[in-house]
């Protein structure tokens, strides 16, 4: 493990113990600043590509960040997480959130504009003064004391819209700034409305951004409940079609479907559904904390592998210039000649195709450049990028695994994630293997005489069936071999081999569960214990 590992553990023994996230962004750090900006600083690659990464990049909270056309539920989502309004909101019909707001934590509640938030060095936002005044008078900062944001901040970006008011009007390029946001965020999630499925040119583009960070990306398809299951089946294979045109991935990207905000639901048919898909995002929302860590390492290694291909064909095009006559002509052909030199460089380093920017708008930048002011290529930076990814990164990884080990789980707490974790209201209490664990009676017992009827059709000996008739009956359900055996370990509960009747009504009552589409408990639940046995077995924690 190298030095500043070693120098950090040292120190974490002597305090008896230091916080896993400031131990692995000090060791992020390290490496970007010693390893990969040298490299970045020798080519341009902040003129070409992104801003270098500072302080606050390391260690900022996890954040989310939302897009989407008008309309289409952004603002009122947040809103829905945190349970309480927050300076700058304004929800309605038409396009009303005109601006980048980061909803943040503070002490206080209360909002700072853009020019101020991009001189503060504890603010992850410092680069975006590049994008102008334009831009920095539609962004700001909404802190409030809210305990969902004490561990992750959330993004809310302006909705997108259609013709030239989304090119023109807005003063500033907005994909630029989506695709800033996209290099620094935990989680892009996109909303679609169940009403305005269309994908607008503006709105592709601005999904194109996100070209690089397809991991990220989650969809969801909200006010689904405003139309019916038939309805909803149709809007979500349109979803994906659309989807499909405009994200080039072979994976299917993770659509939730839901309506997200605090009202009564329009059409209840799918509530089941919807609950389950909220909790599903809930949970993906309350791991990003844990994983924060590695993300961080993830976008430094794309950033370290970008910047190498970067320093690669600045240099090929320092070493093609002319040293006297023809320079001008020279660059023309070598602009319309790079996406040869990409294929040429992908054979002569063995780098992959993914791995380059896109050719365009490469071309476009290097029309500003004199390339006889490039640098050639220099050995000893690359090996110590090369270095850095195929020895220091397997060492941090195991640190990040070691921390995740020694500290509690991290999760998002408060707003709504409060509101299904606990009481009558958490997904599936009272469902499945969890139906009856607050009633005095045996759940089973309701049931018991139609099971009845089937036991002693069975041919019992001194009160008990075999495993041989046993089988007989719970082999019509259907169900594979492996969980029926599941289901037999479960419902002989004194082991013996046999079934008595309540050990068999339990036995039709855990195939019922699985028919039902609920997954079997590992362990049997004390609730469904049979009432016979249950001075037998001990008792639960």
């Amino acid at each position: 493990m190298f030095s500043w590992m070693g120098r950090q553990a040292g120190g974490r023994e002597r305090s008896g113990g230091m916080d896993a996230v400031q131990t692995v962004t000090g060791g992020l750090r390290s490496l970007y600043q010693r390893k990969v900006l040298p490299l970045e600083e020798a080519y341009r690659f902040h003129e070409f590509h992104s801003p270098a990464l500072e302080d606050a990049d390391f260690e900022n909270k996890p954040m989310i960040l939302l897009v989407g056309q008008y309309s289409t539920g952004k603002t009122t989502f947040i809103r829905y997480l945190l349970e309480q309004d927050f300076p700058g909101m304004r929800i309605g019909p038409e396009p009303t959130t005109d601006s980048f707001i980061a909803v943040m934590y503070g002490e206080t509640e209360g909002s700072t504009p853009g020019n101020a938030l991009v001189v503060d060095p504890k603010k992850p936002f410092r680069k975006l003064s590049r994008f102008g005044n334009a831009f920095l008078n539609r962004f700001m900062c909404s802190q409030l004391p809210n305990q969902v944001l004490k561990s992750i901040s959330i993004i809310d970006s302006p909705g997108i819209l259609s013709g030239e008011k989304q090119r023109i009007s807005r003063g500033y390029d907005f994909c630029q700034v989506l695709q800033w946001f996209a290099e620094r965020v935990d989680r892009i999630i996109l909303l679609f409305d169940a009403h305005k499925l269309d994908i607008s040119d503006e709105f592709s583009e601005a999904i194109k951004a996100f070209r690089g960070q397809d991991d990220k990306i989650r969809v969801v398809l909200n006010k689904a409940d405003q139309v019916d299951t038939q309805q909803l089946m149709r809007v979500y294979g349109a979803l994906m079609w659309s989807l499909g045109k405009v994200i080039n991935t072979p994976e299917v990207l993770r659509v939730y479907i839901g309506s997200f905000w605090a009202q009564p639901l329009q059409n209840t048919d799918n509530r089941r559904l919807f609950e389950a898909e909220a909790q599903d995002l809930f949970r993906d929302i309350q791991s990003l904390p844990q994983k924060a860590a590695v993300r961080k390492l993830n976008d430094l290694i794309k950033r370290a592998r970008l910047a190498k291909v970067h320093a690669y064909i600045i240099s090929y095009l320092k070493k093609e210039m002319p040293n006297v006559f023809g320079k001008e002509n020279k660059k023309r052909e070598l602009i319309f000649r790079l996406p040869e030199i990409y294929v040429q460089l992908q054979r002569e380093y063995q780098i992959s195709a993914g791995d380059f920017p896109e050719v365009k708008a490469m071309q476009e930048q290097l029309e500003n450049y004199d390339f006889t002011k490039f640098h050639s290529l220099k050995p000893k930076l690359i090996e110590a990028v090369d270095n850095m990814l195929s020895n220091k990164i397997s060492s941090l990884m195991g640190l990040i695994s070691q921390e995740e080990m020694n500290m509690p789980t991290q999760m998002v707490q408060g707003g709504a994630f409060d509101g299904t974790t606990e009481g009558p209201f958490n997904q599936g209490y009272g469902e499945g293997a969890k139906e009856g664990a607050d009633e005095e009676e045996w759940v089973v017992a309701k049931d018991k005489p139609v099971y009845d009827e089937l036991f002693y059709t069975l041919s019992p000996i001194n009160g008990k069936i075999s495993g041989v008739n046993a089988k007989k009956e719970m082999v019509t359900s259907k169900l594979p071999n492996s969980v029926l055996g599941k289901i037999w370990k479960l419902a002989d509960c004194d082991c013996d081999g046999m079934l008595d009747e309540e050990e068999f009504a339990l036995a039709k009552h855990l195939i019922k569960i699985k028919l039902d589409g609920y997954e079997l408990p590992n362990s049997l639940p004390p609730h469904l214990v049979p009432p016979s046995h249950r001075k037998s077995l001990p008792k639960a924690d």
